[in-house]
């Protein structure tokens, strides 16, 4: 294979003639074999370096900072990478040391290769459009690369949302098919009293729809960015006006709206931003599972659990069991939400290890939240499409789970008061009768026309203040 030297001031490289990247792209592949995820496994993240670099270069040419033909090129070239192109050439870890210099590298010399290609120029003749001189013009990692990356997470967040989004639509469809479904209520787990199973399934919708104003929430906070901060904050080495053309542009490359920190000093160290989208996070996951649990033990059985529901069958459950079905799909979501979890500890553990005038730790920071958000969306959608929307009532067993319980007597308390209805029912737990005939045939406690007014469906699910 051919090759090309590149150098930098720790010697000199032979790099892969065809390829786009640069000599500090070829150390990252050297120096970081830890999660096997290349940065071009996250397109939307290589496309927001796109923006950040075709803004930055085009607030230099207007400020005198860069040569107008250079910029040009590089323009040129990173709406190349925003169209989706080169992603192949963005091999870093997603893991990495130095506060994501690496992957900042990565795109520097992407573009300028991209760029001096266009020009009519080799690979490597840095001469004409350099990584470092001209695509990192006014740049530092330290605002290009979080800059880059909280672009990258409003529009994974968008995204996600969408997918939470239409999981709470499909509990709430659920819950408007079930809304003449009669079942019992239980708290811990014990019998409490009768409910609607479609208020149960348009509960979860409520559950999951109040996650999505806490997700629009952490995405203004992170809509505010250091870009223009270079270094540690006091904009070194950029032109005077830079910080605020520089969002001006980025803004209309992006079409998001995005807002300078008023203090970039702070802004460059603090990762309280991501602190908080990766605890909405945690908080959604925990949400989404705890429905799962429900689902697993509602549709339990199906001869000997609860067995109120059935789960769209997806795979023979077990190698030695037959005809054994297992809820797989609340399965491998509830672990899905435990990892996200697991990435919330992570990423505070992270943003705690910040020294100083920067936060090193960002690269693990990105990864926990990135696959946090993709994990989580994969997992929305799968939970709707393989479950939710294939669920069905056993509505005859439901009922008659209701009327044989004991906790319908909670219904007679303001008509014979708590402790005539406390021994109703403890007598129908050690009897096995039920409660209407002990209540109504035997002790004459309550009339059959007020025992019927008291046991309508509507009264059950909506129940209103009766007496005697």
């Amino acid at each position: 294979m051919a090759q090309r030297v590149e150098h930098d001031f720790l010697g000199e490289k032979e790099i892969p003639k065809d390829v786009y990247y640069g000599i500090q792209t070829l150390r990252a592949i050297e120096n970081f074999h830890i999660t096997g995820i290349q940065l071009k496994s996250e397109p939307i993240f290589v496309q927001a370096l796109g923006y950040v670099k075709k803004a930055a270069a085009q607030a230099n040419a207007d400020l005198g900072a860069l040569d107008k033909g250079i910029a040009a090129a590089i323009v040129k070239a990173s709406d190349r990478l925003i169209q989706g192109e080169f992603l192949d050439q963005f091999p870093t870890d997603l893991i990495q040391g130095g506060a994501g210099t690496s992957v900042n590298m990565n795109a520097n010399e992407v573009i300028a290769n991209v760029a001096l290609e266009m020009m009519g120029k080799d690979k490597g003749n840095y001469d004409f459009c350099h990584p470092n001189n001209h695509v990192n013009c006014s740049q530092s990692t330290n605002d290009a690369y979080p800059t880059a990356f909280r672009i990258a997470l409003i529009n994974k967040l968008t995204a996600y949302s969408e997918s939470l989004r239409e999981l709470a639509d499909s509990f709430y469809a659920k819950g408007q098919e079930f809304s003449q479904v009669l079942k019992m209520g239980r708290t811990q787990l014990q019998d409490a009293v009768p409910m609607s199973m479609g208020d149960e399934f348009i509960a979860f919708a409520t559950n999951l729809r109040e996650e999505l104003s806490r997700i629009e929430d952490s995405k203004r906070l992170i809509s505010e960015v250091n870009m223009g901060a270079t270094a540690i904050g006091t904009g070194v080495n950029a032109p005077k006006g830079y910080a605020e053309l520089v969002i001006k542009y980025l803004n209309k490359a992006s079409g998001l709206s995005l807002s300078l920190a008023t203090d970039l000093i702070e802004a460059t160290y603090d990762t309280g931003a991501y602190v908080q989208l990766s605890g909405v996070l945690k908080r959604t996951a925990v949400k989404v599972s705890k429905i799962c649990n429900d689902l697993r033990l509602l549709s339990s059985g199906p001869r000997c659990g609860l067995n109120e529901i059935n789960l769209p069958p997806m795979q023979p459950g077990s190698s030695i069991m037959p005809g054994k079905v297992n809820p797989v799909i609340p399965e491998v979501v509830n672990q899905t939400a435990f990892y996200v979890i697991g990435a919330d500890l992570t990423l505070t553990l992270a943003a705690e290890a910040g020294q100083l005038q920067l936060n090193v730790m960002e690269p693990v920071i990105g990864f926990s939240l990135f696959t946090s958000i993709t994990y989580m969306t994969n997992a929305c959608n799968t939970l709707r499409e393989k479950c939710v929307v294939g669920i069905t009532a056993n509505a005859t067993r439901t009922q008659e789970m209701v009327m044989q319980s004991i906790g319908i007597v909670t219904q007679l308390n303001p008509i014979i008061g708590y402790e005539k209805s406390a021994a109703i029912a403890k007598e129908a737990l050690e009897t096995g009768k039920s409660v209407h005939d002990i209540a109504v045939k035997e002790k004459k406690l309550v009339t059959q026309e007020k025992w019927d007014e008291i046991f309508t469906f509507e009264n059950l699910i909506r129940p209103k203040f009766i007496n005697s």
